[in-house]
């Protein structure tokens, strides 16, 4: 993410010519994304709201407009507390949604 200041304000540049798959992604209050990872992409996530995060084993809060940089092959996973979680979501590389690798799912999907 590159940020540039204008004498209006400034705006926030999450990608320039590069091929990416933008998401808006809305979790629910007290659910949770898989702990999952990609080979074949990496994620930038922009929140719009507070969440936890986890990468690997660690866990910790985010607050509205903090900016996430997940590896290809890094666990990762999105957990909305008691109210709805709203970010914006810039895969780049090969996206493929059957390219996640699933470690914990409390929703039992393979």
């Amino acid at each position: 993410m590159k940020e540039v200041k204008r004498p209006w304000g400034n705006f926030r540049q999450f990608a320039l010519n590069k091929k990416c798959t933008v998401k808006l992604l809305v979790i629910k209050p007290n659910e949770e994304l898989s702990l999952q990872s990609h080979k074949n992409r990496t994620e930038d996530w922009y929140f719009l709201d507070k969440a936890i995060v986890q990468l690997g084993n660690r866990k910790f809060n985010v607050h509205e407009s903090s900016f996430i940089h997940v590896k290809k092959n890094e666990k990762h996973r999105i957990m909305a507390q008691k109210n709805e979680v709203r970010l914006i979501e810039i895969a780049f590389g090969q996206f493929n949604e059957k390219d996640e690798k699933r470690f914990e799912d409390k929703y039992r999907r393979n």
